[in-house]
């Protein structure tokens, strides 16, 4: 299995001519498109769907969008035909098995922001969206959201232990501008029981 990481949230997976796209956002390179045709995405936050980009790469070819109920909105006024998923569906999306978990975004302040936001478990791999839901599943790799306006270390820490994966790596990381406010979060998750690094942008991890 092969991960590539690219700007905040968004990662891609690959394993042989299997290739599968989450949370390709605003800030997402166009490169990370490569060879994709199945997208997941967990919610409508911009950060997380850049419908826009996706309707243009759909122009080109064929792509399945994944998505909570409130994308479908988003992603039928761009013209992009889009399959809702909800808590609990299991389907194939880029030949992978993904099953989606959770169901909630992390709560900012007085239940905002109080939108739906899906996590999903590709065969082993978690990307919980904005949430730190931990799944009923077994997961062996998470990636772990590092900084938001919802978020603290010590729940990225908590629900790393919860979790035991055996190896973490960052995403949700925009906010973390300098090197500074990336190895704050690292020494942190460092001393955790979990093979943690950080994917550099645009590269890749194997395991």
């Amino acid at each position: 299995m092969r991960l590539v990481k690219f700007t905040h949230a968004c990662v891609r997976i690959e394993d042989g001519d299997r290739r599968l796209l989450i949370d390709p956002g605003v800030w997402t390179e166009p490169e990370a498109f490569d060879g994709v045709t199945d997208i997941l995405v967990t919610h409508e936050h911009d950060d997380h769907v850049d419908v826009a980009r996706i309707a243009q790469v759909a122009a080109g070819r064929p792509v399945r969008l994944f998505a909570p109920e409130p994308v479908r909105q988003l992603a039928e006024k761009a013209g992009l035909a889009i399959t809702v998923v909800a808590t609990g569906d299991e389907f194939s999306a880029g030949g992978f098995s993904v099953a989606a978990v959770g169901g909630r975004h992390a709560e900012i302040i007085d239940g905002l922001p109080g939108c739906a936001n899906l996590g999903y478990v590709i065969e082993g791999i978690y990307h919980p969206g904005d949430s730190y839901f931990v799944p009923d599943r077994r997961v062996t790799t998470l990636l772990v959201p590092a900084a938001a306006p919802w978020g603290r270390h010590r729940e990225a820490i908590e629900m790393t232990r919860a979790i035991a994966p055996e190896r973490t790596f960052p995403i949700h990381d925009r906010a973390l501008s300098t090197d500074v406010g990336f190895a704050n979060f690292d020494g942190w998750m460092a001393d955790e029981d979990t093979e943690y690094a950080r994917i550099p942008l645009g590269e890749a991890v194997t395991f």
